[in-house]
């Protein structure tokens, strides 16, 4: 897959993930009643992370929203800060990948530069989601405990025949939508931080350069003078010297002192 796919396809789905975690965020279905023991019910109530809700059976709903911020539940307020991040991280990611993508040409920035910020749009992303599948992931787990006590104070006095009336909440659909979002998110920001590989220019390795004289079988090297070795029999020995490269018979024609005496 090209680096332009791989960037592409890291950046759809990053943006489909992030827009998930902020529906998901905003929608009231996070709790819903539980309807097992009582499926014909007057009023259905159902709860999300600003407010809560009842529908009548007329098709009427009313809403009413958060008004105070200490009396929450701390987990409640935790899953709010969890998702409230991922999303702040998300945006920013979006940012950050929108001028990191090769097909979009900014002035004469380099592939490092567009490297660098690819890899940090991917973790971005990689975060965002985990916040949010953290976030969702928590609200479910209080869910959870809190409708195994329900359940567990439903029935009391002369040994259990006597049924008490208490709401049990279960899983909304906003849960789903959450860790489905999340899971978008990071695979995303994965995505996006493979292709950060395919931007980072190759580190260039410069070896010794061979220099070759004007001869055909003498070599010259940065660790020295070195004569290569000869392709026949009757090819003549060559002999180096520290002054450049002389044939015998180039030695000969120049006469010594020594060769006098």
């Amino acid at each position: 897959m090209s680096v332009t796919a791989c960037q592409g396809l890291g950046f759809v789905v990053s943006a489909i993930g992030l827009a998930g975690t902020i529906a998901a965020t905003c929608m009231d279905q996070w709790s819903t009643q539980d309807l097992y023991n009582n499926p014909v019910t007057a009023v259905f109530n159902y709860q999300g992370l600003w407010r809560s809700c009842v529908r009548e059976s007329s098709g009427f709903t009313e809403c009413r929203g958060y008004f105070t911020l200490l009396g929450l539940p701390a987990m409640l307020q935790a899953v709010r800060a969890l998702m409230i991040v991922g999303i702040v991280l998300g945006v920013f990611g979006i940012l950050v990948s929108i001028f990191a993508l090769k097909c979009i040409r900014i002035g004469t920035m380099e592939d490092s530069a567009k490297a660098k910020m690819t890899l940090t749009s991917g973790i971005l992303f990689i975060i965002s989601g985990i916040c949010a599948i953290i976030g969702v992931s928590v609200f479910a787990n209080m869910l959870v405990t809190n409708f195994w006590m329900s359940t567990a104070n439903m029935y009391s006095g002369m040994g259990g025949m006597v049924q008490t009336v208490q709401t049990r909440y279960t899983f909304g659909s906003a849960l789903f939508v959450g860790w489905v979002a999340g899971g978008l998110t990071l695979i995303g920001g994965v995505v996006m931080s493979i292709a950060c590989r395919g931007l980072t220019p190759d580190q260039s390795n410069y070896k010794a350069v061979s220099y070759h004289a004007s001869g055909h079988n003498v070599a010259y090297k940065p660790g020295g003078f070195k004569a290569s070795p000869g392709f026949g029999s009757n090819t003549r020995n060559k002999k180096i010297y520290d002054g450049g490269a002389h044939t015998e018979d180039e030695a000969q024609s120049h006469p010594s002192k020594y060769d006098y005496v």
